[in-house]
């Protein structure tokens, strides 16, 4: 189908942290499809945009001590720098910190709310009292009320993988400043997703929509109904103001889509292009989007919807793609496995990479593996010892015997056609994603190459008398079939072919259907175009990774990581602390309280007196386990009457609860009685 015209998007890189090879699946999924496009004939632009909004881009900043736009500036700049040494060719890079998306933004929320499908109401979060500012679920951690393991986000459980609400998290803290969430109201808006139930259902089950995984998916969700979906956010917060709500922002997940709009909207006003299009109703462009598969859901239900309801076009189709693993196993910064785009481009060449994804890349969702053992033998094998090696094993008698030209006629017209007639093949694996299976192909017609050279066995016939013209045939055939195979891999491998035809001395290759035999053509010296990969070069990357733990030469490739303990309290006096009367006491006795769940009854000696403390610590110490030892009791607290009896002091403990909690105990020398000073 020629000239069509295509718009293709990758999802937006957040902002807050390096490209590591993980995001590099998909980057490089769709440079490799694009550029098959363009080497097609269609029309085709690819657009992106750094994602910056949201609350972890403010903290970071404030980390940093610098403005959340001195950040994401910075960021971006590297980000570029990354994809462009990949080889990742947008034609328009972009961020959604822009005029345009800023724009456009408010352009769909009113349309939204004028058609009725937006909503607001009053709701209840938590609040960090120190930081003055609401949490959204994954800035509040705390013990899962399920299964009760440490640490985990307000919204669901790593470990036993249950889902709730932050009120029910045990032991809540702020994952910000370490503080006990409080309770607080606050007005928020909403999009009504219920009212496109129809729309989605259609758009989701339509032939080339999805891949069928992902429909199916859909389909479950869309059975169990869809929720109202809360698109603001209360100051602060780094992001749009609402336009009719001053003090509420955009939630990020509401501009961050809207920013493929805004990046071709920038490209279009650089370039004189049509936004509309594009983008209007009845648009007859097609409308790509490369996503992972872990967020499906908001490109595939809230995207289309948003869409239709602002009366612009739905996405001609949504291609979701697994995530990475590296040796069989998760990215692990302790293994080293944790590889940031830098890291790779610092050891080795960026289109082993490239050509190795393309070998693993299906159309569908599964995850692919980065094994580096099979990453280096597929290079080493496929581009090195097959590809590259029949230019170089013909290309020096060429140069020597026949001044750098070509033979005037094609020695083997059969199997040249062969090579050529496989195109319209190879062409289908690259419009459907069955990246793998195109590699499969050009390979066999690699290893037919070099078999058809093993056969005639130039090497022999340069040493026999009159054989020049069969042996000029032979090498003129090798790397016809050379320049064939680099039409084939161009859109994987855009340097190396580059390198080839500046070889080959031809223009820049199209995907032609009918390839033309390069019969007494003039060809330039021979220069290596790849070289294996190293053990040494897997090792050294390792290595660093490893080190970019300990210590990291960029600050904002530091993560935000969650505090672990109680914020420090307001400063006091010494006089303050004077009022205090700490004594060294001595547990005498230990007694559980049937009738409470946590405490316990203690007796103690405090030097001229006995007393009752009632303590909080029946679920991490038997009684027995404390009689006779020593510990810290706050003497002058006022007496508590408790319906077990009254409590004369404070046993001091440190810990969060639960089981972790910890009695405190003087060194050996203490006696009871002792104040503390």
């Amino acid at each position: 189908m020629p000239n069509r015209k295509i718009l293709v998007t990758s999802a937006l890189p957040y902002a807050n942290g390096p490209i590591h090879i993980g995001h590099l699946v998909e980057y490089l999924q769709t440079d490799i499809w694009v550029r098959f496009q363009k080497q097609r004939g269609n029309l085709c632009y690819y657009v992106c945009a750094d994602d910056t909004h949201g609350t972890p881009i403010m903290l970071r900043a404030d980390l940093e001590g610098i403005s959340p736009e001195q950040l994401i500036a910075h960021v971006g700049k590297d980000h570029q720098a990354d994809f462009n040494e990949f080889g990742v060719a947008f034609d328009n890079y972009h961020s959604t910190h822009s005029q345009e998306n800023k724009a456009l933004s408010s352009l769909i929320y009113e349309r939204l709310r004028d058609a009725g499908h937006i909503t607001s109401r009053t709701i209840t979060q938590g609040y960090d009292p120190v930081k003055k500012m609401f949490l959204s679920d994954r800035f509040i951690k705390g013990d899962c009320p399920k299964c009760g393991a440490a640490d985990q986000y307000g919204d669901g459980c790593e470990v036993c993988g249950s889902t709730y609400s932050p009120t029910e998290l045990k032991n809540a803290v702020s994952a910000i400043s370490g503080a006990k969430p409080v309770p607080k109201d606050s007005v928020h808006y909403f999009f009504n997703l219920e009212n496109f139930n129809d729309m989605l259902r259609e758009w989701t089950t339509t032939a080339g929509h999805l891949q069928p995984e992902v429909s199916n998916k859909l389909a479950e969700w869309l059975a169990g109904g869809l929720n109202q979906w809360d698109i603001s956010r209360d100051a602060p917060y780094f992001g749009f103001e609402i336009p009719d709500a001053p003090g509420k922002y955009f939630y990020v997940w509401l501009d961050a889509p809207i920013g493929y709009m805004a990046s071709f909207k920038n490209l279009c006003d650089k370039q004189g292009l049509d936004f509309d299009e594009f983008w209007r109703k009845d648009s007859d462009a097609e409308l790509y989007h490369f996503i992972g598969k872990d967020i499906i859901y908001f490109h595939a239900l809230f995207w289309p919807a948003m869409l239709s309801g602002a009366d612009f076009r739905a996405p001609s189709a949504i291609f979701a793609h697994g995530f990475l693993t590296v040796n069989g196993e998760k990215m692990s910064k302790s293994r080293g496995t944790f590889i940031t785009a830098r890291t790779y481009l610092n050891h080795l060449n960026p289109e082993y990479l490239r050509y190795y994804f393309a070998a693993k890349l299906s159309a569908g969702i599964d995850d692919i593996d980065l094994n580096f053992d099979d990453f280096s033998q597929r290079v080493n094998s496929d581009l090195v010892g097959k590809v590259v090696n029949i230019a170089s094993r013909c290309s020096g008698f060429i140069s020597k015997r026949f001044a750098n030209r070509l033979s005037e006629n094609c020695s083997e017209p059969e199997l040249f056609a062969d090579f050529v007639n496989v195109n319209e093949t190879i062409a289908e694996l690259y419009e459907t994603r069955e990246f793998a299976k195109a590699m499969r192909e050009i390979m066999a017609l690699a290893d037919k190459a070099n078999a058809y050279i093993d056969d005639k066995k130039p090497w022999l016939l340069a040493k026999e008398d009159g054989k020049d013209q069969e042996l000029h045939g032979v090498c003129s055939m090798g790397l016809n079939l050379f320049r064939v195979l680099t039409t084939y891999l161009k859109p994987v491998l855009p340097v190396l072919v580059k390198e080839a035809e500046q070889f080959l001395n031809i223009a820049p290759q199209s995907w032609a259907n009918e390839i033309l035999f390069l019969g007494d053509h003039p060809i330039n010296d021979f220069q290596p175009l790849m070289t294996r990969v190293e053990p040494d070069k897997i090792t050294a990357i390792i290595e660093d990774s490893k080190e970019n733990l300990e210590k990291t030469s960029n600050n904002t490739n530091v993560e935000l990581k969650a505090k672990k303990f109680e914020a420090i309290a307001d400063t006091i006096q010494i006089d303050d602390f004077a009022k205090l009367d700490l004594r060294i006491a001595k547990i005498i006795k230990a007694e559980s309280v049937p009738e409470a769940d946590k405490l316990l009854k203690l007796t103690v000696d405090i030097g001229d007196e006995t007393r009752t403390v009632f303590a909080g610590i029946k679920s991490a110490y038997k009684p027995e386990e404390l009689e006779g030892r020593l510990t810290l009791v706050l003497a002058n607290l006022a007496p508590r009457k408790m319906r077990f009896g009254l409590s004369e002091g404070m046993v001091l403990a440190a810990g969060p609860g639960g089981t972790d909690i910890f009695v405190l105990s003087p060194d050996d020398g203490a006696v009871a009685g002792m104040r503390v000073k």
